[in-house]
């Protein structure tokens, strides 16, 4: 029997995302192109909230939209999960970096502990991170993969820009914290001297800065025509009858 040697093992499927990386699906572009058209004709204003674009995002690649407190695993497709955020731009092609609002991080609920300006700032910046972490693991126990999805947006929405990135934990030992003149905490990260966090005290706003990647989806649309209003109904044959009065008065 031959002795010290590697067992030959069954070839194991590894576990697949719904696709690569900020490879979006072929007709993406052109299903989110459609959307927002949809949305500027029937609102007649450019007005496009977090929750409608985690929806949107659900219909472009056919994946199921279950909106979550958490706000980490909004969109569901299989194995992999997204959390889904928006950031206005006066010009979204040429954005290098977004700053993310990713929730309320509180140490004062989470580990009962007192904060202000005189608490050493690298105390609390772990406590802030540690918070993060425990979140994303709690769905990294339930999905494989897990991404955000941003939409960087024009103010009329005529120009939108589209990238994905990893969901991770981050180790507080790679960053360095600091109170800035607003008396908000900032992590730095120690190699790059990039800002990386900001974290406020008044309400335990928590927010990311990422990198727009190069190869970020751009789109432009045409801007619609809003929808006449009685037309719409006149098409659903809409009359008196729909309507019951309950009471008036």
């Amino acid at each position: 029997m031959a002795k010290d040697k590697s067992p030959k093992l069954r070839t194991v499927n590894k576990s697949v995302s719904a696709f690569p990386l900020n490879e979006f699906p072929k007709n993406f572009p052109f299903l989110l192109g459609k959307e927002l058209i949809y949305l500027l004709a029937s609102k007649g204003k450019p007005d496009l909230e977090g929750s409608e674009w985690e929806n949107i995002f659900a219909n472009c690649i056919g994946a199921q939209w279950k909106p979550s407190n958490v706000g980490l695993d909004d969109v569901v497709m299989g194995n992999t999960a997204w959390g889904a955020k928006t950031v206005k731009s006066t010009h979204p092609a040429n954005q290098k970096t977004v700053r993310l609002i990713s929730g309320r991080n509180s140490p004062i609920y989470s580990f009962g502990e007192r904060i202000d300006t005189k608490t050493k700032p690298d105390l609390i910046g772990k406590l802030v991170l540690d918070i993060w972490n425990e979140r994303v693991s709690a769905i990294r126990e339930k999905f494989k993969h897990l991404r955000t999805v941003v939409l960087v947006k024009a103010n009329d929405l005529s120009e939108v820009s589209v990238f994905e990135f990893e969901t991770i934990r981050y180790d507080n030992e790679l960053f360095k914290w600091e109170w800035n003149k607003n008396k908000n905490l900032i992590g730095i990260d120690k190699k790059t001297e990039e800002h990386r966090f900001t974290w406020q005290p008044h309400g335990s706003q928590f927010t990311i800065v990422e990198n727009v990647p190069e190869k970020s989806l751009v789109i432009r649309i045409k801007q619609p025509k809003k929808l006449d209003k009685e037309n719409i109904l006149k098409a659903l044959g809409f009359d008196k009858s729909w309507i019951t009065v309950i009471r008036n008065g």
